[in-house]
């Protein structure tokens, strides 16, 4: 058996669950339809009322919500709760310049840190621990939830951050971090700048990584226990449904256990919208049963996996979700940054000297993504010097990183070079070996 953070939650059989998860569903839909105008439309243009939920089996009958709808109520139109009981708010970037902007009660917070707390006991945490994060802080979620989540559990947390690497590991020397927190490819970093320093596993004490906001694949991870000497557990989460915890891998991993308490999980076709049955492949909707100031009712994450109820070996009941297999819209995610390729149109468009043909092509190399942004010239920018060549790469360049917060290779390419299928750009080239 495993060790718990919360056993009976954890454990709890499936028919005490599904009674939990219906209490809470129909509260919840009571809750959002008075207090939240945006949503009460949805349902009302569906002809559906909080009478008609009464718990998880009437969940299909509700309207999804999607991001599009996160952007047309920006900034406060899906809060639940006056803005005077919230406390904090969390962000990602948006698609057109608007983000997405989750509020949290006091309440909230407990509950999510809690979750993160499941994720850092799932992985051997205790109060005895060191927990080195390196996630990112501020908007990002990463890093204030397994912050909060490493203090629920007890640990001694260093609140590190990102970057500076060769301080990273002098910390984790000097103050025996036992778990890293952080994304995989910056963990994979971590392990080759360690080996460039001439040390490995046995000058350091980690024993466990908790690791997510970015796919990896299962090559990657075994890349990782060996550079650090750990054993490397999955993360899964969203700002919307409020950060990491949402599901985390256990000892077995083979998939991360949803904390179905605080969240439903269904998996729908994509093109349909149509419930499928478990052990289906099909995209992710989440359902938050728990959140007081921004419950999100059966949102599309645009993510494709599995749900597996198969009996797993640390005793847990949780349903699990698979990694995900990749997504049912253009989105990507680029060193734990998510990109879309309107994002990259919308900088193109502005500039006069290139045309908005592009493509985008992502790689990995040494486990760290690499990210070329193709750009056709215009005819008459062609003809013209390297040097306002140059300068228009750097213009680019600077307003591609203004916009996603990451660095872009710019590559210009000579007018109608980059290849039509049937009449239109492929636009995104992925060579990532991700599933």
């Amino acid at each position: 058996m495993g060790k718990y953070w919360n056993e009976e939650i954890e454990c709890m059989d499936r028919e005490s669950m599904k009674k939990l998860q219906s209490e809470r569903l129909a509260a919840q839909v009571k809750h959002v339809y008075e207090n939240v105008p945006y949503y009460k439309k949805l349902m009302d243009e569906k002809g559906v009322t909080p009478d008609d939920i009464k718990g998880v089996d009437d969940l299909h009958k509700l309207p999804f919500l999607t991001k599009a709808d996160l952007r047309d109520a920006y900034p406060y139109g899906l809060l639940a709760k006056p803005l005077a009981d919230c406390v904090r708010i969390q962000s990602t970037s948006g698609t057109t310049g608007r983000r997405v902007v989750a509020f949290y009660t006091q309440h909230d917070i407990d509950l999510w840190e809690d979750c993160c707390a499941r994720a850092i006991t799932a992985a051997g945490g205790t109060k005895e621990d060191v927990c080195q994060v390196c996630y990112g802080y501020g908007l990002f979620t990463g890093g204030p939830g397994l912050n909060g989540g490493s203090h629920k559990v007890g640990c001694l947390t260093l609140p590190m951050s990102s970057g500076n690497t060769e301080r990273q590991i002098q910390f984790m020397r000097d103050l025996g971090s036992t778990i890293l927190c952080c994304t995989p490819s910056y963990a994979a970093y971590i392990g080759e700048t360690l080996h460039e320093m001439g040390l490995g596993p046995d000058d350091i004490k980690l024993k466990a990584g908790i690791f997510g906001a970015e796919p990896w694949t299962e090559e990657m991870r075994h890349e990782i226990e060996r550079l650090l000497g750990i054993k490397a557990y999955d993360i899964y989460g969203l700002t919307e449904t409020s950060g990491p915890g949402v599901s985390f891998e256990c000892e077995e991993q083979t998939g991360m256990h949803i904390n179905e308490d605080h969240f439903i999980a269904e998996i729908i076709d994509p093109d349909t919208g149509e419930v499928l049955p478990e052990g289906s492949k099909g995209e992710l909707v989440f359902t938050s049963i728990t959140k007081e100031a921004f419950p999100l009712l059966r949102y599309r994450t645009r993510d494709i996996c599995v749900l597996s109820r198969k009996k797993c070996s640390c005793g847990r009941t949780l349903v699990k979700m698979t990694k995900p297999m990749g997504r049912s819209d253009d989105m990507l995610i680029i060193k734990g940054v998510n990109v879309f390729p309107s994002q990259i149109e919308s900088v193109l468009l502005k500039m006069s000297n290139a045309t908005p043909n592009y493509q985008i092509v992502v790689d990995r190399a040494g486990n760290v993504d690499t990210f070329e942004i193709k750009v056709e010239l215009s005819d008459d920018m062609f003809t013209d010097t390297i040097k306002s060549v140059e300068e228009l790469e750097r213009k680019i360049s600077s307003d591609i990183q203004s916009i996603l917060g990451i660095r872009a290779k710019i590559s210009l390419v000579e007018p109608k070079s980059i290849p039509r299928s049937e009449g239109k750009a492929v636009r995104v080239i992925d060579k990532r070996k991700l599933v």
